[in-house]
């Protein structure tokens, strides 16, 4: 018999995981380490019962047996088939199961299950939406560096073109480019004289995350540099286009989630912002969401 249900949302840099009891009331939060299936599928599935145990602590019980547990998981990587079909073949034990694109539990979440579209705006970004027929389609999430658009890598890479071109005398200096040359500094591995041979240093170690690290200056600067500004103007755009190719029609509601998008919020086109609401939950509450529906449904067939 199934007890408790599960909802997770597994992405590149973390996991949450909602527990809840089988009639739906929440128990516990969980949050741990990466479980996007980008790292692997043994790693997800470690990271995922890794923070169920956490959650199952905080809650003050003592974890049962995985089989009396229904789990709805949205993770990263799901839209490659292969790492999905290999993920969901290792299921240690769980009585029931739901896998899902982090993107769609996103999206359940977001909007309790009806219609509209969500932009996920984090370190990439993605966005998804489930017409009123049912019917549901992704754009974007290609991943970085080629799309993930509007993302804090995305953002991160314009921002050191930028301190580039400053170092070269291509652009005029300013607070906003000290700023992005001083972090390269500091974020190299070895000191050098000149600002051009630490910025070589960085950029031969710089991954997804470390241009990401990046938008945060962007966003610190972009209320008084104009650079910074139309770095993020550049990206309200991009969500825009996002959100028109999703819904043409631009009559359903969107929603912004992601760590980005409350501040690339005053940086949409007017026409976007009046779709703009807020999330009613987070992706673990979407999968837990398509979880308790799958039993629902098992139950009246």
């Amino acid at each position: 018999m199934i007890e408790y249900l599960i909802g997770v949302d597994g992405g590149g840099t973390g996991t949450r995981v909602r527990l809840a009891r089988n009639d739906g009331a929440l128990l516990a939060l969980g949050s741990g380490g990466p479980s996007g299936l980008m790292h692997g599928v043994e790693q997800a599935w470690s990271a995922v019962l890794e923070t169920l145990n956490a959650a199952f602590a905080s809650a003050g019980l003592v974890r049962p047996a995985l089989e009396r547990m229904a789990i709805g998981l949205g993770l990263a990587g799901v839209n490659n088939k292969l790492w999905a079909a290999d993920f969901a073949a290792r299921n240690p034990g769980f009585g029931d199961a739901v896998l899902e694109t982090d993107a769609f539990t996103t999206l359940v979440g977001a909007h309790q299950g009806r219609p509209g579209v969500i932009i996920a705006i984090g370190t990439g970004s993605v966005g998804e939406v489930l017409t009123a027929d049912g019917r549901r389609r992704e754009v974007g999430g290609w991943g970085f560096p080629a799309s993930d658009e509007a993302g804090g890598a995305w953002i991160g890479m314009r921002a050191i073109t930028h301190a580039q071109q400053v170092l070269d005398g291509r652009a005029p200096g300013s607070d906003f480019a000290r700023a992005l040359i001083h972090f390269c500094e500091r974020g190299g591995n070895t000191r050098f004289d000149s600002h051009r041979d630490s910025m070589f240093a960085w950029l031969a170690g710089a991954s997804q995350t470390s241009y990401a690290q990046l938008a945060p200056i962007v966003v610190s600067h972009a209320g008084r540099e104009p650079a910074a500004r139309q770095i993020m103007l550049a990206a309200g755009q991009e969500v825009a286009r996002i959100a028109a190719a999703l819904d043409p029609s631009g009559q359903l509601p969107v929603a912004l989630c992601g760590g980005l998008a409350a501040h690339l919020q005053e940086y949409l086109p007017a026409q976007l912002l009046a779709l703009v609401v807020k999330p009613h939950a987070d992706a673990a509450a979407g999968a837990l969401r398509l979880i308790d529906e799958r039993l629902k449904g098992k139950k009246t067939c």
